[in-house]
Formats: structure tokens, sequence, C-alpha cells
């Protein structure tokens, strides 16, 4: 027999949006889906292109390059003298408390829109020092958050795309 007559829910999703098509299955199969928002933070740097699946980008070159600084360039953005000297910078603090803000106002809009995944990559120069430091620390004040908002439980992962390239 054929998939289609013995199917209990055909959905049509040649012109069905995601959101709806998400509340026909939550609805078909009587439980709404756990609301988890998986969370990407990507570092990357600009010398080797942008990243091809971001949902956001964010420039942190407006930040002093380490790699100037003999003490620090071997080091990364994961390694404490660099990260301290990233956030300690000026700007650097109320970028992050800014940026955090946005991320809300911007979840909260994806997951109305039944988006439950978003990519942020974050770039600097090469990818080594401030967007790691930048990207580790949003990491980190998510995760210590515990959740979103409206209460929806947030999965936040860490990818350094050019760690290492140099």
């Amino acid at each position: 027999r054929a998939l289609r007559e013995i199917a209990d829910l055909v959905v049509d999703t040649s012109i069905t949006s995601v959101p709806v098509l998400r509340g026909t299955l939550e609805r078909a199969v009587g439980a709404e889906v756990a609301q988890t928002t998986r969370i990407t933070l990507l570092s990357f740097g600009y010398k080797y292109g942008l990243p091809m699946d971001s949902d956001l980008v964010v420039d942190v070159r407006f930040l002093p390059n380490p790699f100037w600084i003999p003490e620090l360039k071997e080091f990364t953005g994961r390694d404490e003298p660099v990260r301290d000297y990233v956030l300690t910078q000026e700007g650097a603090g109320e970028f992050v408390d800014r940026y955090l803000e946005l991320l809300r106002l911007i979840g909260a809009g994806y997951r109305r829109e039944g988006k439950r995944y978003l990519t942020v990559s974050v770039g600097c120069t090469g990818g080594k020092h401030r967007s790691v430091a930048i990207s580790e620390e949003i990491a980190r004040r998510l995760r210590a958050a515990g959740g979103g908002p409206d209460g929806e439980h947030i999965s936040v992962n860490v990818v350094h795309r050019d760690l290492g390239r140099e």
C-alpha cells in the first residue's frame, strides 16, 4: 500500500510556512515540542571571509587588537591574559551588555516566528583574539542567565572557526 493511504496525517508543505508546519505537527502529536532555543556563537576572522550560515554578524574590530601586544600575540581569546585585556577595553562591557539586550529582542521575535535556532557570528581581523573573547563572554552570560525572558530553555554552543588557522 502507498504510504499516503495508511498515513494518519498528510500535510501539503508546498505553501506552508515553518511556524504553521510546527504548529500542525505539535497538534498532531498532542504535545508542544520543547521550547529550546539553540544559539551558536561563531567567532571568525574577516580576513578568511564571512561565515555562510550566519543569522547575525557583529564586528568587534572597534576594540584594540591584542595581536600588536608582544606578550599577548601568541595567546588566544580563550586565554585569561587576552580575555582580560579585551574585556577591560573601553566599550567592551557596554557592547556585550547592549548586544545581549538585542539578542533577547531578536530571539523573542524568532521564537514568535517558530524559529528555534540562531547563529551569531562575531568577527575580528584574524579570528584569534577579540572575536574569541567576546563570543566566549556572550556565551558565558547567556548560560549564566539560565534561560530566556519568556522562560524558554536556551542551549548555547561556541565555535571558533578560524582559531589555529594563523
